[in-house]
């Protein structure tokens, strides 16, 4: 487990990585109707 002083970064750490989650799963969104779109025409 982390010690108290670290939990704040750890914090800071796992908040950025649901941020690039969150961002890259709408980006891949984008782009599957992007390419559907594109096949369905």
């Amino acid at each position: 487990m982390a010690s108290g002083t670290d939990i704040k970064a750890a914090t800071e750490t796992y908040n950025s990585f649901i941020k690039a989650t969150v961002w890259g799963t709408a980006v891949v969104l984008v782009i599957v109707v992007l390419v559907v779109g594109l096949i369905a025409s």
